[in-house]
């Protein structure tokens, strides 16, 4: 029976280069995919683009490619990846340059484009944004970015066509995923069980090593052994749509009944609902069956259709965060963060800052939960605080005002303080428009080396 064994290089932008080397030199797979963009990414991305026209795509692409490239090369390995980001041109010339630079040749690269429709976001100013009352057009924000969630069939329409590498900008994470398992098995959306099960291949390994103990592991209640060669995962899947997890031999961390329900539980909403461009999956059947150490099987998806619509994620410039943070440590420490709070809130006032949101926090002690749990297990004495005033405000310049006055601190506060640090950052906020999938043209650019 055919099978075909996927490894995720990377699950996020910044995601460490070592696992991916490890699953092209040792995982023996058929497809690497590297899937770096979050809700926001498209927008800080499309940042960069306007400043700098040849940026935009993922920062690590360049490393990544040249760690990988040779070896795929041989082995036959194809690439899969969303690291195009705001600028999949800028992305594939980078690509073709290393391809150059490492003399590797009788390579077929893909770039699939038209998720990208910031100019064209007039025609859709009535639709009520997502999860909101408002309308787009009533959204008072500059838009910097607006890109559609694409599915997966240009990705397979790709790779029928011979591509080795395949870039995208904004794709659904499970695309990259579902588009290559639908080119090797012929598969369609009306194969319901089989595309269920693909869509749930790609969502449990398209955080990377969050299914194999990253962001799971909590000292004596969760124990995942070497975290810090943690091996990223590897889904090797045949023509029936069952498929098991694992990792490569030897690499750090864990696959197990505990890690998949934990990632099977992430981010998806409504198990029953889970909406994808190629299929609307019930998760609720979904069995885990470990079968040996560090691999376990994975069956019961099911798609009950795919939508009409597509997902827009819209980033805008919102507002402006200016912040400041001070420490100060031994006895008393709490009581001089917070006389520190009290000087800096009435300067604000004296200055005329114009502020939406303020908030104080006293790291150590509330600034994750407030008073609701701070209060009933803190000490009678803190050996050290660090306070961090921030504010949301319209414009730079009332933003401004917050960071200076926490540095006038240095000789106009409490004693003993140490460690200032201020500034003023502009805020990227994300929304999201459904629009009809008639409404985009998906297009496919091809060059060979």
């Amino acid at each position: 029976m055919k099978k075909i064994r996927i490894g995720c290089g990377a699950g996020c932008s910044y995601d460490r280069l070592e696992p991916a080397i490890e699953l092209v030199e040792k995982g023996d797979i058929d497809y690497i995919v590297f899937e770096c963009l979050a809700e926001r990414t498209i927008a800080n991305n499309q940042q960069q683009k306007l400043k700098d026209p040849s940026k935009g795509y993922t920062p690590m692409l360049e490393p990544r490619i040249r760690g990988i490239l040779r070896k795929c090369k041989e082995e036959g390995i194809k690439i899969v990846t969303n690291m195009g980001a705001a600028n999949p041109e800028a992305a594939i010339k980078l690509i073709l340059e290393i391809t150059k630079e490492m003399d590797i040749t009788d390579i077929k690269v893909a770039m699939i484009s038209g998720d990208n429709i910031t100019d064209d976001l007039e025609k859709y100013k009535e639709i009520v944004m997502w999860q909101s009352t408002h309308t787009l057009g009533e959204l008072e924000a500059e838009i910097i970015s607006a890109n559609v969630y694409l599915g997966a069939e240009a990705i397979k329409e790709a790779l029928d066509n011979g591509a080795d590498i395949v870039v995208t900008g904004r794709v659904a994470d499970v695309a990259l995923f579902v588009g290559p398992l639908m080119h090797e098995f012929g598969w369609t959306e009306n194969d319901l069980y089989k595309i269920g099960q693909a869509t749930l291949l790609g969502h449990l390994l398209e955080c990377g090593g969050q299914i194999t103990g990253g962001y799971f592991a909590d000292p004596g209640y969760k124990d995942v052994e070497d975290l810090h060669i943690l091996g990223h995962p590897i889904a090797e899947i045949d023509e029936t749509g069952d498929f098991i997890v694992t990792k490569v031999k030897g690499s750090g961390g864990e696959v197990s009944l505990r890690t998949c329900k934990e990632q099977l539980l992430y981010e998806i909403t409504d198990p029953s609902c889970y909406i994808t461009p190629n299929a609307i999956v019930d998760f609720t059947k979904v069995c885990f069956r470990q079968i040996d150490k560090d691999v376990v099987l994975v069956t019961g998806a099911i798609s009950k259709g795919s939508p009409t619509t597509y997902k827009v994620n819209v980033g805008y410039c919102d507002c402006y965060i200016g912040e400041g943070e001070v420490s100060f440590g031994g006895l008393n420490s709490l009581p001089r963060a917070k006389m520190c709070a009290d000087i800096i809130e009435k300067r604000l006032k004296i200055v005329g800052a114009n502020i939406d949101e303020y908030r104080v926090d006293y790291v150590g002690y509330n600034s994750l939960y407030k008073t609701n749990i701070s209060d009933s297990f803190a000490p009678k004495e803190h050996s050290e605080i660090r306070l961090r005033i921030s504010g949301r405000t319209k414009n730079y310049d009332d933003a401004m005002l917050i960071a200076q006055e926490l540095d006038y601190l240095y000789t106009n506060g409490p004693a003993g303080s140490s460690g200032i640090e201020s500034g003023v950052k502009q805020v990227l906020s994300v929304g999201a428009i459904i629009i009809p999938k008639e409404n985009i043209n998906v297009q496919i650019t091809y060059w060979e080396v």
